[in-house]
């Protein structure tokens, strides 16, 4: 794999959401769409430990193929029964907490 060479004038992207959470309106919004970020980072992970496509998942869950990418996307707010079926699909157990 290649190595990416880093320019003068490149902002990182974790210098840049540095940046932009300090604007209260911006880290409210942010804030909001965490969970639905988090559903996605956890679902995309567990896809790809596997070695599954959406495509393999949706099919364990009884669903389309589109429905998994809009998970994966935070593109969707997922009622419960649907995470235990991906879940369960992924050989997960749906664990909730509040923080």
């Amino acid at each position: 794999m290649k190595k990416m060479k880093i320019g003068k004038d490149t902002i990182l992207f974790e210098d840049l959401k540095k940046k932009w959470m300090k604007n209260p309106k911006f880290r409210r919004e942010y804030d909001k769409l965490q969970p639905e970020f988090e559903i996605a980072r956890q679902l995309i992970d567990a896809r790809v430990n596997k070695k599954m496509t959406q495509e393999e998942i949706a099919k364990k869950v009884g669903t389309g193929q589109a429905v998994i990418s809009r998970l994966e996307g935070a593109n969707a707010s997922p009622s419960l029964d649907l995470l235990k079926r991906v879940a369960s699909a992924l050989g997960k157990k749906l664990v909730i907490s509040f923080k």
